[in-house]
């Protein structure tokens, strides 16, 4: 029953990205940290106590922090750059396609303070076109994890991953559900609770909400399929076409743009092996604004209420 899915506690998943790279850390002496001026919020202060000389204060210069990174790894280094998903990604496409996909460096790049659950720090900062522009980029790997846990393990997985890596997770606290000795495998969908009548495919924070949707759905008396997308890229198509044969219709549920992003991928691949029809949870081509999280989710149509209705639709269609 989706309704046993019971958070263990509420922490945050940028938390669990500070508690990962320690970890990561301890694991590999090769994994060294850079900030833009944001070690606190990052969550970095453990790792930079054990390991002070692991860690490079770049300042508020994420340009010029990518570059570094990109340098360090043709010593052997695993350089993990850090700061806003904004500035990880829109402040500096530029250098993270010419210096690091392009050659294929082996950098992390960790972004905290995604999606609209930024909340009050508003539009500016909310960046929610990041997975499509990391997505496109050749040979870019893509994670966005659901809890503490997850990204917890993610964080510690990436380290053993050749290649670059984007990782993105978020401020506040959320519902943190997933095994704590979980390992992490890139590429490879986890499937939180089967059913035969919809698919609700999520990412980050929208799993723990595409959950809550399952248990209004189960009481109307639908059986519920949730699957945790949590690698974008590369995205786990032979779960995604196994889903969409058994229930026929499915939901996307992203922090993210409609364009773009997790939806757009579940399209592609529905196009091509199980066309069914698709609903899309997600902000439609617009930017946030300042608010509280939830609210925010909420006034953008990225709740529980939402998803049941799109869900509801889908099935509707499958009828037709």
């Amino acid at each position: 029953m989706v309704k046993d899915i019971q958070p263990l506690n509420e922490k945050e998943t940028r938390g669990g990205f500070g508690e990962g790279i320690l970890e990561a850390g301890r694991k590999n002496p090769n994994v060294v940290a850079l900030t833009a001026d944001l070690l606190g919020s990052m969550k970095l202060n453990a790792f930079i106590k054990e390991f002070p000389d692991r860690f490079v204060q770049v300042g508020i210069a994420e340009a010029n922090m990518m570059g570094i990174a990109a340098g360090m790894t043709l010593g052997g280094k695993i350089p993990y750059t850090t700061t806003f998903a904004n500035f990880s990604t829109g402040r500096v496409y530029d250098q993270i396609r010419q210096s690091i996909a392009y050659s294929n460096k082996n950098v992390k790049i960790c972004a905290s303070h995604a999606g609209l659950t930024l909340g009050e720090d508003g539009a500016t900062h909310q960046i929610l076109e990041d997975i499509g522009m990391m997505k496109m980029l050749p040979g870019m790997t893509v994670i966005v994890p659901c809890d503490f846990n997850q990204t917890k393990a993610a964080t510690i997985a990436i380290a053993e991953y050749e290649g670059p890596v984007y990782l993105r997770f978020g401020r506040p606290k959320w519902p943190n559900f997933t095994a704590e000795d979980q390992k992490f495998e890139i590429g490879k969908a986890q499937i939180l609770h089967e059913g035969t009548d919809v698919t609700l495919f999520a990412c980050g924070h929208l799993v723990w909400i595409a959950i809550e949707a399952g248990k209004i759905l189960e009481e109307k008396g639908y059986s519920v399929e949730i699957i945790n997308i949590h690698t974008i890229k590369p995205l786990d198509e032979a779960a995604i076409i196994a889903s969409l044969k058994k229930t026929g219709c499915a939901v996307t549920a992203e922090e993210h743009n409609i364009i773009g992003g997790l939806g757009d991928s579940v399209a592609h691949v529905a196009a091509r092996n199980v066309p069914v029809p698709i609903e899309f949870v997600g902000t439609n081509d617009t930017f946030g604004e300042s608010g509280k999280p939830v609210e925010l989710l909420k006034k953008y149509g990225l709740d529980a209420d939402h998803i049941v209705a799109a869900a509801e639709k889908a099935m509707q269609r499958k009828k037709q």
